[in-house]
């Protein structure tokens, strides 16, 4: 890990004199009471091993389980783990309310099942760190690897980004890994424009990341299928093609 991301001082989010955090960890949370735990305890052994002076956005999209209260607990103990509430419901609506509030030089957007090992991360900082203002967790990537994904999960899959391709993106592999790094600067220009609350807000995402001439990387990740997933697969399926229409007018549309 660089340098630059270190920092010897203990993290107290009152103290007003500190720096800006070098990396926002956003994290969209819908009824995610049985797999935060896991995921906030694993993202504080990385901060800590890694000397990461950073923080922890939790947002929660409505949930009606123990989110707020698991994360708030960990708040309690760790002042660098922050938790926002996002009424409208959609992964879109909660990762944009998190990364309008990250206060970090990097934002990355993590999955709350850490299917990319958070460990992952150093493969998207380090182009950040040189020419590139995005970098995107990728499973199509040469080098890439999937654990235990079913069969009919990877079919899907293949078939979104065969369509996502024909449609908006044709240079991007895999739109919709969870796991995506953004300088700051780019990430906050984006997010203030951006209109999908749903599944398809990383296409809209990207394709305006293109349109304002954005330079975007592909990294090829490991990536962990795990049971829990809040895809409806023939619903949410229809509600992402309908919002990849809107996304293909509003692109051509240069809106």
């Amino acid at each position: 890990m660089s340098e630059t991301c270190r920092h010897d001082r203990s993290i107290d989010r009152n103290e007003s004199s500190l720096p800006r955090p070098f990396l926002s960890v956003i994290i969209p949370a819908f009824n995610e009471a049985g797999r935060l735990p896991a995921a906030l305890g694993s993202i504080v052994d990385f901060f800590g091993s890694q000397g990461i002076f950073g923080e922890v956005i939790v947002v929660d999209n409505a949930s009606t389980d123990r989110t707020a209260g698991i994360t708030a607990d960990f708040a309690s103990r760790y002042p660098f783990i922050r938790y926002l509430y996002e009424a409208t419901r959609g992964k879109g609506a909660a990762v944009r309310t998190g990364i309008l509030a990250g206060e970090g030089d990097y934002l990355l957007i993590s999955d709350a099942d850490l299917a990319v090992p958070l460990t992952e991360v150093k493969k998207l900082l380090s182009p950040l760190q040189g020419d590139f203002d995005i970098a995107i967790g990728s499973r199509e990537s040469e080098g890439a690897v999937r654990y235990n994904e079913p069969s009919y999960r990877h079919l899907m899959g293949r078939v979104f980004n065969r369509i996502v391709r024909l449609l908006v993106l044709p240079d991007i592999r895999d739109t919709q890994c969870g796991f995506k790094c953004f300088r700051r600067d780019a990430a906050r220009r984006l997010f203030s424009k951006s209109k999908i609350n749903g599944w398809s807000f990383d296409v809209e995402i990207l394709c305006m990341a293109r349109e304002k001439g954005y330079r975007v990387i592909e990294q090829p990740v490991n990536w962990y299928y795990g049971a829990g997933s809040k895809v409806r697969p023939l619903r949410d399926t229809w509600l992402m093609l309908r919002e990849l229409i809107r996304i293909r007018r509003k692109c051509r549309g240069g809106r």
